[in-house]
């Protein structure tokens, strides 16, 4: 699994707010075009979020589903996007003297992009969710000082 940590300056409670509001999600997750719907039962497990990814015209629907929450330490969310296929991502989230410590894990789960050898597939896996989490702790670290 890739696996990425960043210092967030807030609580674990502000990071969990900001996964807990779906429609928040194209904010933080890279490559994710909009979002189409969220179910009123988000963030619960078994809950959906309806996104598109990619550049448009070539967009292509599909959803996330909340696999397991537990606020404020653990969330694993199941990304799918195909054709590509299908991935887990894992939020734990500890505290820390300045704020919390988020270390997010993701992997390809199923489709073309798990059949890719792991060595070649993940570091640009960690690349983009370096990015995934400086956008994240944007949104946390604001909500915190607001």
């Amino acid at each position: 699994m890739a696996t990425n940590y960043r210092l967030f300056h807030c609580r674990p409670e502000d990071v969990f707010a900001v996964l807990a509001d779906g429609w928040n999600y194209a904010a933080w997750v890279v490559g994710t075009s909009r979002i189409r719907g969220v179910d009123e039962t988000w963030p619960a497990p078994g809950a959906k979020l309806h996104h598109s990814f990619g550049l448009w015209p070539a967009v292509v629907d599909d959803v996330t589903v909340m696999v397991a929450w537990d606020p404020p330490r653990h969330a694993i969310l199941k990304a799918r996007g195909w054709p590509l296929g299908e991935a887990s991502v894992r939020f734990d989230v500890r505290e820390h003297p300045r704020g919390c410590v988020v270390r997010m894990g993701e992997d390809a789960a199923a489709g073309p992009m798990a059949k890719i050898p792991a060595a070649l597939r993940q570091p640009g896996i960690r690349f983009r969710n370096s990015e995934t989490l400086r956008r994240l702790a944007f949104l946390a670290e604001g909500r915190a000082r607001s």
